[in-house]
């Protein structure tokens, strides 16, 4: 994977497996600013004022997931797009979703992250969690996707995993911070 992203079109050679057993998909770690679209993968993202989007084809059993750290930048310029801004992360997913031959419309997504890390005793806050969080709500808005899960804001770290396989997908919420974590 290289830094921005992972090429839809790059497969990894399937793991030999014994007759009648289901391989297990390939884990692929999402770092701040990466985003993966494809099939046959589990993604696993870390966040915490970052936010992740998540989006499944159910039917062509497809997607993907970004991991934005800032809403947008000032000026892009003649600059590539860069997967650490929410809308230009968003563009590379949906340059993906256009050479699938699909439509936003038809994907399942899901939004998380953008907690409060400031500690209340900081004198200035950048509220990037918050913006983070309206930007994907736009996002996802304003390209027509089915939001079907929402888990955004509080203070604490969450843990996102989408298995592009079944579409299934989970977050866990750091334990210690009086909220139990779950499955979405």
């Amino acid at each position: 994977m290289h830094k921005h992203g992972h090429n839809p079109g790059s497969h990894h050679p399937a793991h030999a497996s014994k007759p009648g057993l289901a391989a297990a998909p390939a884990v692929i770690n999402l770092m701040p600013g990466q985003w993966h679209f494809g099939q046959g993968s589990l993604l696993k993202t870390l966040l915490g004022s970052c936010v992740a989007i998540t989006l499944w084809h159910p039917t062509k059993k497809i997607g993907g997931m970004c991991h934005f750290l800032l809403p947008s930048r000032a000026t892009r310029g003649t600059a590539p797009l860069d997967g650490r801004y929410g809308d230009e992360a968003m563009e590379l997913l949906l340059q993906s979703i256009r050479r699938s031959g699909t439509r936003p419309s038809d994907y399942v997504a899901h939004l998380y992250g953008g907690a409060d890390t400031m500690p209340d005793g900081m004198n200035i806050k950048f509220n990037v969690g918050e913006r983070n969080i309206e930007m994907g709500w736009s996002l996802i808005d304003k390209n027509g996707f089915q939001m079907q899960d929402v888990d955004v804001g509080d203070c604490v770290p969450r843990t996102v995993t989408i298995d592009l396989p079944s579409g299934r997908v989970e977050v866990k919420r750091s334990a210690g911070h009086g909220v139990p974590g779950g499955v979405r």
